[in-house]
């Protein structure tokens, strides 16, 4: 089992995932919000690299227009992009 980021560590990523596009913010804050309890060390690298890519980039991965290529294109990445991508369940 992968081990929880811890407090530090996960308040620097979050720093680190604010974004210059108020789309991609509303989508990680939406993550977070969801995730934060539960994130794992091995899925705070896996969003760090993806908060390498330019605003544009990364929007069109998580609108589904692109799917991630080379270095990114890892088991990792693409189960982060599904949390990211999973819209909340709605209530009955």
């Amino acid at each position: 089992m992968d081990n929880l980021l811890d407090a530090r560590a996960l308040s620097k990523l979050k720093w680190r995932c604010r974004r210059g596009l108020l789309e991609n913010d509303l989508l990680i804050e939406r993550f977070f919000q969801r995730h934060e309890a539960t994130l794992t060390v091995a899925q705070g690298e896996a969003l760090s690299a993806l908060m390498e890519l330019s605003d544009n980039d990364l929007l069109d991965l998580l609108l589904r227009r692109k799917e991630p290529q080379g270095e990114l294109d890892r088991p990792d990445v693409h189960a982060l992009l599904e949390q990211l991508r999973t819209p909340p369940a709605q209530p009955n």
